[in-house]
């Protein structure tokens, strides 16, 4: 049986007539009789009365043109839902970030990627950069932001463009000595103790620090998982807090933010994601990303470019806005 054959014996409910059902279906009355004759061989119950007033339904034929009209409906529902999600308008998108990238650029890209696509799931994890680059790698995530290039076995199959350049800042407590100066330097930092991110959420900066103030420096320092905390604790006065700029999107009135002499430019954020993934939602994620950061978007799709110059021309002009980014 077919869904054609469901919307003959519609039909012919509906206008209670052969004649009349099957010039509403655009096809002769002899082949509308022959295929609900069919259908009633195939049931093995008479699903209509003919009569002299009209064609009628019977019991069985009630029964069955209630689950009919049910079934049609639901087609109709799986092909509007199925070009839906072809277009990235459903289904789930995961995302890996550190937290840092939530002061820039996160806000602007996902909440625009929410009121573009406001039936796509959002999954999102705070992790450290080896952590989601992992599971990037082992197909847990889809995307990831990190700081600095992923690394690790299976890096080579991702697809990354720096999403912000930052450099190194201090923070302070509104009544440490450092305060209300625009800049401090190294050896002044040195003889401080220092708050900083975690050598494991963020290990391309700690790498980066301990060239700048020695292995025992870094030992002694408290480390965080995220900017909110360096900052709290900076303002407790437990130490000199050592992060991104960005942190200055923070606005306290109990901290002072120095810049940190000579400046020292921290490692890139990055986003990350498989080369082979061809996931509409992927695509529509990375559209807004292009739309809320154009010279991120140019990055892309250099680096699109390089990896697949027969395909990725197509990311700017011929691209639909749910075709699959090509890697």
């Amino acid at each position: 049986m077919e869904a054609r054959h469901l919307r003959y014996a519609l039909a012919l409910a509906d206008h209670q007539h052969f004649g009349r059902a099957a010039a509403s279906l655009g096809i002769a009355q002899p082949p509308l009789s022959a295929q609900i004759a069919a259908v009633e061989r195939e049931i093995g119950e008479r699903l209509f009365d003919r009569t002299s007033r009209g064609v009628f339904p019977t019991a069985a034929g009630t029964a069955f043109l209630a689950r009919a009209r049910k079934a049609l409906d639901e087609m109709g529902a799986a092909v509007v839902e199925a070009g839906r999600a072809a277009r990235g308008e459903t289904g789930l998108l995961r995302m890996g970030f550190i937290g840092s990238a939530l002061l820039a650029p996160l806000p602007g890209v996902l909440g625009r990627f929410r009121k573009s696509r406001p039936d796509v799931r959002l999954d999102l994890r705070e992790m450290g950069s080896p952590d989601s680059a992992a599971a990037l790698v082992a197909g847990e995530l889809d995307v990831a932001v990190g700081r600095g290039n992923p690394r690790g076995a299976g890096a080579e199959d991702l697809v990354t463009v720096p999403i912000g350049a930052d450099h190194l800042v201090a923070v302070v407590a509104a009544a440490h000595p450092f305060a209300g100066l625009p800049e401090i330097g190294l050896e002044q930092l040195a003889a401080e103790h220092l708050i900083m991110s975690a050598p494991a959420q963020e290990p391309a900066v700690a790498s980066h620090l301990r060239t700048l103030f020695g292995a025992s420096a870094l030992d002694a320092a408290t480390t965080s998982r995220d900017v909110h905390t360096i900052i709290g604790l900076a303002a407790c006065d437990a130490g000199v807090g050592l992060g991104p700029a960005r942190m200055r999107l923070i606005t306290r009135d109990d901290v002072w933010f120095c810049d940190v002499t000579p400046r020292f430019r921290l490692p890139d954020l990055q986003l990350s994601f498989r080369a082979a993934d061809r996931s509409p939602v992927l695509a529509a994620f990375l559209d807004v990303v292009r739309a809320n950061c154009p010279e991120v978007g140019s990055r892309l799709d250099d680096v699109l470019t390089r990896r697949q110059p027969t395909v990725a021309g197509r990311t700017q002009a011929g691209r639909g806005r749910g075709d699959p980014v090509p890697a």
